[in-house]
């Protein structure tokens, strides 16, 4: 009796494997095939929509596989749709807070070169970097209450000098060249290296001032009145002459149709497609995912958490 139990209980645990193998396999095949689709047909239209979201860098990618902006793929959307005859205008989608001072000016650039039309539209936020390239578009739609301009340079860190002291440990220095471990977290900051670094940043953010100025088609002085970094709401910069109107994305297609004499609009979306680990993950909870967040930042992001980066 106990042995035919036993018999029955693996006969549906070998149903249940098999029922769940076969949902997964379902499940990637779709996933693939509508991938393929998907990257097909995202590709027809005669305005291309392109996406500015999280924070900007070189590569995108940041640790647990959180996605934001690459200014590697952007660049090469937009000269994709520059070359694309069927093209008549770009409009650049932004939800992002900044990023990376060299990423941000990659994409600004690359903007200011295309010989297409171009519109920004600004959703929650497009501040710092992000504005910075909402800045080089010809026209800048955003809502009221969105957050923008934000035009400054960020370089802070934590110093755990102290906190080694504390625990009996110490930074042994080893460098060629005065100023080769400038900014490290491990030690006091002198008052000269700290000079250093803001002469930097204040060059960094005189360029950006410049920049913003020349897109805007704004005299320098006034816009280093409001330069300050302080972020602006939709309302608020309209009045600056940071952002041109209010709107959505509606607002965005029917002012590209009247500009542009256009019947209609349709968007060719560019856009990573996701990698087969992005498509696994996405199918699952994300509740286990953010747990152990915390602690694997620290260990994941160890090479960058312990370097001076500048962002915008």
């Amino acid at each position: 009796m106990a042995k035919k139990e036993v018999q029955k209980r693996s006969k549906w645990k070998s149903i249940i494997i098999i029922l769940v193998t076969l949902f997964i396999i379902s499940w990637l095949f779709s996933s693939v095939i509508s991938s393929f689709l998907g990257a097909d047909t995202g590709l027809r239209g005669n305005v291309a929509l392109i996406p500015i979201k999280g924070t900007i860098t070189i590569e995108g990618i940041s640790s647990f596989g959180e996605k934001g902006t690459s200014s590697t793929e952007v660049i090469e959307y937009i000269k994709d749709a520059d070359a694309n005859p069927s093209i008549k205008a770009i409009l650049f989608e932004i939800n992002s807070p900044g990023g990376s001072a060299v990423a941000s000016k990659e994409i600004a650039d690359a903007v200011s070169r295309t010989n297409k039309t171009t519109y920004a539209l600004i959703r929650e936020v497009g501040a710092s970097g992000a504005y910075w390239i909402a800045s080089s578009t010809d026209h800048i739609i955003a809502n009221e209450l969105s957050i923008t301009g934000s035009i400054g340079v960020i370089a802070s860190y934590i110093e755990f000098a102290g906190l080694l002291e504390r625990y009996n440990m110490s930074y042994q220095r080893l460098v060629a060249g005065q100023y080769k471990d400038l900014g490290t977290p491990f030690k006091y900051l002198p008052d000269d290296e700290k000079e250093i670094l803001q002469d930097k940043l204040n060059k960094i953010h005189d360029y950006f001032i410049e920049s913003v100025a020349e897109n805007r088609d704004m005299p320098v002085e006034k816009l280093k009145e409001i330069a300050t970094g302080e972020f602006y709401l939709g309302s608020e910069a309209l009045e600056l002459g940071l952002i041109d109107s209010f709107g959505d994305k509606e607002t965005a297609v029917e002012l590209i149709k009247q500009q542009l004499n256009l019947t209609e609009v349709e968007f060719a979306e560019y856009k990573r497609p996701k990698t087969f680990i992005e498509s696994l993950l996405g199918a699952f909870s994300e509740n286990f995912f953010f747990i152990g967040k915390g602690i694997g930042s620290a260990l994941t992001e160890q090479k960058t958490t312990n370097r001076l980066e500048i962002f915008t």
